[in-house]
């Protein structure tokens, strides 16, 4: 039956969020149950596109993308695909009217990643914008579409995801310049990286965190928590890089164990409690 596999798509692409992300599956499990499926849709999508472009150095990358970028389509066409992560996307896109620029600007960031090694300012600023912000711009599509404050919320949402990929890419040094020779951020010459321009840097994470906190204000009661734990993790995230040099920053990858994950929802949820932010 139709809904048995529809079911297991759904679950697939929560598989994969738990598999891949212990904070994010964090978060969406502190979301109103009748977002949740979407939100798994969505991070099973953009994850197994990223995984193309991050993992599979041995495929014909650019061929696979491609690829996944027409079943993609397709699959949203005829509202149904035998890959059961576009199957639950496809869904979730249809029922909630994602918008398609937001689909081809992530598509566009990831295909990226396969040609770009450096990104002056307005590389950089594409970039970030299809490959982080416009995740967030999805979710917000499925989180305000009963209360229909969208257009309002869409400024703080892109600052939101602004900041996380910032701190990924900070968090990612290593692997991203040492392991893949890429650099993104731009004017910043990673042979000379120190604290100075490490400093620069968080300086300008900080406003993106101190924006993005008045948009969860503004957040359904029904989402907000949820994208409030985000938040708590990678703020937590973003002081511990702080603290370490830049020349160290370069060689280990900074990450936050799962027991402290644990002790960061319980501290957030008492922030929550009282509105503590």
């Amino acid at each position: 039956m139709i809904e048995l596999y529809n079911d297991s798509a759904f679950a697939c692409s929560k598989l994969i969020t738990k598999k891949f992300s212990t904070s994010f599956s964090i978060g969406v499990r502190l979301l109103d149950k009748k977002f949740r499926p979407a939100i798994y849709a969505i991070y099973g999508f953009v994850r197994y596109a990223d995984e193309i472009v991050d993992t599979f150095f041995e495929q014909d990358q650019k061929y696979w993308l491609e690829k996944f970028r027409k079943d993609t389509y397709e699959s949203i066409a005829k509202g149904f695909s035998f890959n059961p992560v576009l199957h639950s996307f496809q869904a979730v896109v249809n029922q909630y009217h994602i918008d398609h620029e937001l689909i081809e600007s992530f598509l566009k960031s990831m295909e990226m990643d396969l040609y770009h090694k450096e990104y002056d300012k307005g590389g950089f600023q594409d970039y970030v914008y299809g490959s982080a912000e416009v995740v967030g711009l999805m979710c917000l599509q499925v989180f305000t579409r009963e209360k229909g404050n969208y257009q309002e919320l869409v400024y703080y949402a892109r600052k939101l995801g602004e900041a996380f990929q910032k701190i990924n890419f900070l968090r990612d040094l290593k692997d991203d310049y040492i392991d893949r020779g890429r650099s993104y951020f731009p004017q910043v010459d990673m042979t000379r990286f120190d604290d100075r321009t490490k400093q620069e840097l968080e300086k300008d994470i900080q406003h993106d965190f101190d924006e993005s906190l008045i948009g969860i204000r503004k957040l359904p009661t029904d989402s907000r928590f949820g994208v409030y734990i985000a938040y708590f993790y990678y703020i937590h995230l973003f002081k511990k890089i702080r603290k370490i040099k830049a020349e160290d920053l370069v060689r280990h990858r900074s990450r936050i164990s799962n027991a402290k994950k644990l002790y960061l929802v319980v501290a957030a949820y008492f922030n929550h409690l009282i509105r503590k932010y």
